[in-house]
């Protein structure tokens, strides 16, 4: 029984970290499930007493799962969204998009405080990516009027990527209940 706690516990603090993977925008929704799935099934194979119904973990898992989706799906969504509002075209949203991924990647080793070189880098690349998207193409803006869809872009993917860390730490307490309790 001491171990089925320890393994509930480990989660949760290493469900802690993925938080801290979120915010650097990686992937630690994923990892948790991961993790969660992997404890899980230990638990289900060697350390839940007999007769004892593991179904509550998977469901939380499901669950899991189907919230980390809409995390992605605000995240990516919001920069584009944000594109929109402020004016721009479809090509400043996919600039948003690409820009945030491209300037995540680009910046993080060139500032190399950990979560902020990332973060920095991800904020930048949207609000590039969607001033660049609409400079050019067929009907392009001056440097002046794209600058609204930009800063709506960089607004948007600010107020995506908090959400996307509150589903994660929504993930965090579904998977962190439906261990312990199953």
């Amino acid at each position: 029984m001491i171990v089925y706690y320890l393994l509930g516990g480990l989660f949760i603090v290493l469900g802690f970290f993925c938080l801290l993977l979120v915010i650097a925008q990686l992937p630690g929704s994923w990892v948790m499930i991961v993790l969660a799935t992997l404890i899980h099934l230990a638990d289900d194979a060697w350390f839940l007493p007999t007769g004892t119904d593991p179904s509550r973990g998977w469901w939380a898992i499901g669950i899991a799962v189907a919230v980390a989706l809409l995390g992605e799906l605000i995240e990516f969504g919001a920069g584009a969204m944000g594109a929109k509002v402020g004016g721009g075209s479809k090509r400043s949203a996919w600039g948003a998009i690409i820009g945030g991924l491209v300037g995540a990647i680009a910046l993080t080793p060139i500032i190399p405080i950990p979560i902020l070189g990332t973060l920095v880098g991800a904020l930048v690349g949207c609000f590039l990516g969607a001033l660049l998207g609409e400079m050019t193409g067929k009907d392009p803006k001056s440097a002046e009027e794209s600058l609204k869809p930009a800063f709506g872009a960089t607004l948007g993917r600010v107020l995506g990527t908090c959400c996307k860390v509150l589903v994660a730490v929504v993930v965090w307490a579904v998977l962190g209940y439906g261990l312990l309790s199953s």
